[in-house]
């Protein structure tokens, strides 16, 4: 009796420990597949560095207005209505540490000022405080060199200071923030100041410039518009629902 006993303690402890066996490697099992769904789907939005494209540089630091870079961002990334990318679009910080925006979200920095790769275009955004940005020596020498290889160098808003300081502009037409351009003119009398409560964009030169925040979206799109075509202007505005917000009380 007591051997039979035994007998049956064994066969349940066998029972246990193989339904225990089958239980751990099934949740093995579950543990890779979403491992694996969770790298497809990182994959699927991870967009290929493509040397034979354009480049869009969009410049952050703490503190930045994070409509500007997202409107930048939102235009470039779009693709042909067929699929195809036309831009890689990078974000550049001094560090590779996260950036905190002026609306409290953290951006991680795609490229530093030290492995920045060569930009077709570079995007200026502002804060709503450039005391410090504007006495960075190492953000205002970066615009400098991006300079010399750039096609188009674009500001929004504020980071109008940042081209005056640098002083790559002189000469040409720039605007800045609604109520901003009487100081930006007395600190930087080379620039050529527009008149920001009448002109919300302007273009001259490789120098284009808006009033930012939203108006940033005007900025990148006509620009978009400049390096590719009207039809894909209208084919991005359509992707990003522009007309919705434009007929918004219809």
């Amino acid at each position: 009796m007591i051997k039979f006993r035994v007998l049956i303690l064994m066969i349940v402890t066998i029972l246990i420990s193989c339904n225990s066996e089958k239980s751990k490697n099934n949740l093995q099992k579950e543990n890779i597949n979403q491992t694996n769904i969770e790298s497809d789907t990182l994959r699927k939005y991870l967009k290929s560095f493509n040397p034979e494209l354009p480049t869009i540089g969009l410049l952050m630091y703490n503190g930045v207005l994070q409509s500007e870079v997202i409107a930048s961002s939102d235009v470039f990334a779009k693709p042909t209505e067929a699929g195809k990318q036309l831009f890689n679009v990078i974000s550049i910080a001094e560090t590779e540490n996260p950036i905190t925006t002026e609306e409290g979200m953290h951006f991680v920095p795609d490229y530093t000022f030290e492995n920045c790769p060569k930009l077709t275009a570079l995007f200026v955004p502002s804060a709503y405080d450039m005391y410090a940005q504007v006495r960075n020596e190492k953000i205002v020498d970066f615009i400098k060199e991006k300079n010399k290889e750039t096609k188009y160098i674009v500001s929004n808003c504020a980071g109008a200071q940042l081209i005056g300081k640098s002083g790559i502009a002189d000469g040409h037409k720039i605007v800045t923030w609604i109520g901003g351009g009487k100081q930006l003119q007395k600190d930087y009398p080379n620039l050529k100041v527009q008149n920001d409560s009448l002109v919300t964009f302007i273009e001259d030169g490789k120098f284009l410039s808006s009033n930012g925040n939203l108006a940033s979206y005007i900025s990148a799109l006509n620009l978009v518009e400049k390096m590719t075509s009207p039809e894909h202007r209208k084919f991005v505005e359509s992707y990003l629902y522009l007309d919705r917000l434009q007929n918004w009380n219809e």
